[in-house]
């Protein structure tokens, strides 16, 4: 990748650049990391946000998703550069430079390569989309709002309510 300060991704073969994220955004970001740091205070695996690169596949597709979780089963796939390989669960927080991009190519990248679990969270709508792996494609199991809790098989016990996540500075 071009080292000019930005930030890139290599989508199906193509390189992409993503521009910084808005104040909401990554209030989102941080108060979806708060529950994924819960499962991994539980044992359940380990979490980090971006930028961290997940190589993929070196000659076609590597991402910087805004939060991924690994299964403690699978560490492995942690090397000192990044991440080689699916996580288990990916998370995007919708920009609307971005939108197309995480519901489109991202999608198919990341259910190509096995990603468990996908979720998308929406500022402008105050939901949160969960996709989850079926037979090589993510199919949305759900689209949580205010007055839901979220959850998730990953970390088992774990829950929190989805209007929290969606409190922030406007």
């Amino acid at each position: 990748m071009p080292d000019d300060g930005r930030r890139y991704e290599l989508l199906e073969g193509r390189i992409v650049m993503s521009p910084a994220p808005k104040w909401r955004h990554q209030r989102i970001v941080t108060k979806l990391l708060a529950f994924l740091v819960r499962g991994e205070t539980a044992g359940f695996g380990v979490t980090v946000t971006a930028p961290t690169d997940v190589v993929f596949d070196p000659e076609d597709s590597a991402a910087e998703p805004d939060l991924l979780f690994i299964a403690s089963d699978r560490m492995g796939i942690i090397t000192e550069d990044n991440v080689q390989g699916a996580p288990d669960l990916l998370v995007e927080v919708l920009s609307p430079s971005t939108a197309h991009r995480d519901f489109g190519v991202k999608m198919r990248t990341y259910a190509r390569f096995g990603v468990r679990w996908y979720w998308i969270a929406d500022p402008d709508e105050d939901a949160l989309h969960v996709f989850e792996l079926r037979d090589g494609a993510h199919v949305e199991t759900a689209i949580l709002r205010e007055g839901d809790r979220l959850a998730c098989p990953l970390f088992p016990g774990v829950t929190a309510p989805v209007g929290d996540i969606f409190l922030s500075f406007r």
